[in-house]
């Protein structure tokens, strides 16, 4: 099986957050590999990395960071597949590791979700992949109804609450 996706993080101490990427893609049977690798430890790494991942297979890069999240934007400049980057909770709450990822040069366009926001990058990388594959798009279809029906069942258990001065509509 060949990875579309390919998750990869500045260490494993990012695991926690990066592996809600892991189950949202495996929720939606999407072939997906997982990788740590540094921009600032290992910058060949990175580099090599990014210049053959479409090679190997890979579609969209999700890059997870945190502090200065240099990997996202390193990773974009040596590739030209999409990079979905993951702001990391960290020092300044995320804020430092969002602001990096967010603000990067012209030419060089990482897609970026909210802090810790690794299940929403599964989701538009999955979103990305389903442009050209059917099977995709049913299944990222059929999640998001999900969706509807959790605030529907949540809705009907809200009804169920009894106060002496609640108000129901």
């Amino acid at each position: 099986m060949t990875p579309l996706v390919s998750i990869i993080m500045g260490s494993t101490s990012d695991l926690p957050v990066m592996e809600k990427a892991c189950k949202q893609l495996d929720a939606l049977a999407i072939p997906f590999e997982v990788t740590a690798l540094s921009a600032h430890r290992t910058p060949e790494a990175v580099e090599t990395f990014a210049r053959t991942a479409r090679e190997r297979g890979v579609r969209v890069i999700i890059a997870g960071a945190g502090m200065a999240a240099a990997l996202p934007g390193v990773i974009a400049a040596s590739t030209t597949l999409p990079v979905i980057g993951v702001p990391i909770k960290g020092m300044l709450d995320g804020l430092d590791a969002l602001l990096s990822i967010v603000q990067m040069p012209p030419g060089i366009p990482t897609a970026t979700v909210g802090i810790n926001g690794a299940q929403n990058a599964a989701i538009l990388a999955a979103q990305m992949l389903a442009l050209a594959d059917a099977d995709i798009a049913a299944r990222v279809a059929a999640h998001k109804a999900t969706l509807k029906d959790k605030i529907v069942k949540a809705n009907a258990e809200l009804a169920t609450l009894d106060y002496a001065h609640l108000v129901k509509s």
